[in-house]
């Protein structure tokens, strides 16, 4: 699959690596050198996919990261040598969609950048062809505002519904409660607000089998919620 892929890294010879990899599988590979380049480059190129690295001068992988969700969704793969659990929590609070820790090797990467290239063309192919989203037997119309449910409508409310719109459209990205809440109510996130914890616990009251052992709105312990 010919796919646009941005390699962003402080170091060339790294840099260098990752392209030689994604070009010897017939990738369209870019490079930038930090955050800034990255965020220009986005602005000016349609790229399908970008591996990012966490340390970096000018603007950090994270602070990146936050930028870049603001207006795109294409899969970004963390790159670090910090292999601490807490900096993969972050990476994936923020936004990413995968991690990898330096030192890497070439079938690590392809592997990770092929399966995320997967899902994105998957869920752009979806969005395209329905305005409704299914998953096992969960249906979501999103015109309508219905929910059915092992062929049951399920009568949601509206801050509820947007919810599950949010984590159905981005299936597999970790949401933490801030980012969750600051994308539904579009306003700034207190620490005490229980908001999202109340809400997620009655959406799975109304679509779960078993709201203790939830098949569709995961809790990702220390991280936040997906589906």
């Amino acid at each position: 699959m010919e796919a646009n892929i941005l390699v962003v890294d402080d170091d060339k010879s790294i840099r260098n690596l990752i392209k030689v990899y994604l070009e010897n599988e017939g990738y369209n590979a870019f490079e930038a050198s930090n955050g800034a380049e990255a965020l220009i480059m986005l602005n000016e190129n349609k790229f399908d996919l970008v591996i990012l690295d966490v340390m970096m001068p000018i603007l950090d992988g994270i602070s990146t990261c936050v930028k870049i969700r603001e207006n795109y969704i294409m899969p970004i793969i963390f790159l670090s040598a910090k292999d601490e659990e807490i900096h993969k929590i972050e990476g994936l609070t923020v936004g990413a969609d995968d991690y990898i820790t330096k030192p890497f090797g070439s079938l690590e990467v392809i592997a990770r950048v092929k399966a995320q290239l997967r899902r994105y063309k998957k869920f752009n192919l979806d969005s395209q062809n329905t305005n409704s989203i299914t998953i096992d037997d969960l249906t979501i119309n999103f015109d309508s505002h219905e929910v059915i449910v092992r062929g049951d409508k399920i009568k949601l409310t509206p801050k509820e519904f947007d919810i599950l719109e949010c984590l159905a459209k981005n299936r597999g990205v970790v949401f933490s409660v801030q980012r969750l809440y600051e994308t539904i109510w579009n306003e700034n996130f207190a620490v005490s607000d229980t908001s999202i914890v109340v809400h997620i616990t009655n959406l799975r009251q109304k679509i779960e089998l078993d709201p203790k052992n939830p098949k569709f709105v995961k809790t990702v312990w220390g991280v936040g919620y997906k589906i």
